[in-house]
């Protein structure tokens, strides 16, 4: 199974409104901006986002989007399955029991064996996603330290100025 570019851009988001201040909202147009892609598709992958609670949406001259949780409470999982369903790897068309038709009792048992292999490689890949959250994925980045909220809606030169203060203090050359 090979996910869609949209979970990569939906962790790039996730990422971007978890480094800003909660209580300003990142303007669509700068999440679309930095994600270079179709506006359309950048609407899609927010959308599903909001409707999995990991992101508000806030209206009005000053509104854009904001994460709905902390970095700690989402994890991979939740956003793969925002944007993909659940996840089921096995496409279970019927094939085996096409194939085997005159040997209907081995086509049932093959068709219940696929689907158990499948059911418990899907389970540990649900599990294993369940157990990265956002939290540890930006630790993982950035080291221990916490990156100082960015307001990702300010001009370029000035927000750019504020990442270079806070990566040079990531990593220790003060």
């Amino acid at each position: 199974m090979k996910l869609t570019r949209g979970i990569e851009q939906a962790v790039c988001i996730i990422a971007l409104l978890s480094t800003q201040d909660y209580s300003i909202p990142v303007a669509s147009e700068e999440i679309h901006k930095r994600l270079k892609g179709s506006l359309t598709y950048t609407k899609k992958i927010i959308r599903k986002l909001v409707v999995g609670k990991m992101v508000n949406s806030v209206s009005g001259n000053n509104g854009g989007f904001t994460l709905a949780k902390k970095t700690d409470e989402i994890n991979l999982l939740d956003i793969v399955e925002a944007l993909e369903g659940t996840i089921r790897t096995y496409p279970d068309s019927g094939l085996i029991d096409k194939v085997f038709e005159d040997k209907q009792v081995l086509a049932n048992q093959g068709t219940i064996v696929m689907r158990n292999a499948f059911a418990k490689a899907d389970m540990l890949y649900r599990e294993a996603l369940r157990a990265k959250t956002v939290s540890q994925l930006l630790e993982e980045t950035l080291g221990s330290r916490p990156i100082g909220p960015i307001n990702w809606n300010q001009a370029d030169e000035r927000r750019d100025l504020l990442i270079r203060k806070v990566m040079k203090n990531i990593h220790g050359n003060d």
